[in-house]
């Protein structure tokens, strides 16, 4: 155990956090490696439970009425074997008037056949407030597979923050399937930034459904391929009920053979609903390069600012 619980340091080290994170009694976490808990802090209204099996990990995540998180509540999913299966699945339940920032740590450094699949269910009660952040690293051999799946209901004057990174490495494949509900005077955003290298292929399925009155939702995503890489992302919006407003808004950056693809679906159900979207595929902005070119940067340096920029 010693020996895993090392290892978890250096993974978030790998991710730029430091590591000391998992020794502050202030600060909740919870690691998983494979399919076994490693460490694990839980604050004051924050309740959690976490079942091992065969292929992965349950968590149930509660955080109480009212109750505001401080600090962020780290969650952590490893796989250090070069072939591994691992499922996760999370049940979340923020009740009425609460807050949280979750940052998850997905790390695969050493894939090279593994599997991640995860199916998360999502509650955000009326007044509460959740903010979900997960980074993921798969290494360089591109051969993670990864699945991430999510419910989630937003009631009454809810807001529900999303974003999904994977900047570093490659991705392998990756298939985003995420869907939100918004009751009256909710906010949902979902926001996924990813950089495909090589063979990668990347497909994300975001749909986002403003069934209440004055509910709002944003789905933003920014896509970079190089080499052979292939993305493909759909954006969905339904507006439903009264001065429900809804935008999908999908930029994606193509360089060498690269194969991008977008697709916004938006939906209006009622006369007083409004929803917009905007695409945009192409090469690196040429203008963009020139002024990055005459202040001096290489053109390999200059196309990396771009890069950085898009996916700030």
């Amino acid at each position: 155990m010693k020996e895993r619980a090392e290892l978890s340091s250096e993974l978030l080290n790998l991710q730029g956090l430091d590591s000391r994170v998992l020794q502050d009694p202030e600060t909740a976490h919870i690691m998983a490696i494979e399919n076994s808990l490693v460490s694990s802090r839980t604050v004051e209204g924050l309740d959690v439970e976490v079942s091992e099996r065969p292929d992965g990990i349950d968590l149930k995540v509660v955080v109480e009425e009212d109750v505001i998180i401080k600090r962020p509540v780290h969650v952590c999913f490893g796989v250090l074997h070069r072939r591994a299966l691992q499922r996760i699945k999370i049940d979340l339940t923020l009740k009425e008037g609460s807050r949280a920032n979750f940052i998850a740590h997905c790390l695969f450094p050493n894939a090279e056949e593994v599997k991640h699949l995860m199916d998360a269910s999502i509650l955000i009660g009326e007044g509460a407030q959740m903010h979900y952040t997960e980074t993921h690293y798969h290494g360089i051999a591109g051969g993670a597979v990864v699945v991430p799946r999510a419910r989630v209901k937003v009631l009454k004057a809810g807001k529900y923050t999303s974003l999904f990174e994977l900047k570093r490495g490659r991705v392998g494949s990756l298939e985003i399937d995420y869907d939100v509900e918004a009751m009256e005077d909710a906010v949902v955003e979902l926001i996924a930034r990813v950089f495909g290298h090589g063979d990668d292929r990347i497909n994300i399925k975001e749909r986002a459904v403003l069934s209440g009155e004055r509910a709002r939702g944003l789905i933003k995503t920014r896509i970079a391929l190089e080499n052979e890489a292939k993305a493909s992302v759909e954006g969905i919006t339904e507006a439903k009920a009264a001065h429900a407003r809804g935008h999908v808004d999908c930029l994606e950056i193509v360089k060498d053979s690269a194969i991008a693809k977008a697709v916004p679906v938006v939906e209006v159900e009622h006369s007083l609903a409004k929803v917009t979207h905007e695409a945009a595929i192409g090469s690196i902005d040429r203008h963009q390069l020139e002024t990055l070119m005459a202040r001096g940067l290489r053109p390999e340096k200059a196309v990396e600012v771009i890069v950085e920029g898009l996916l700030r």
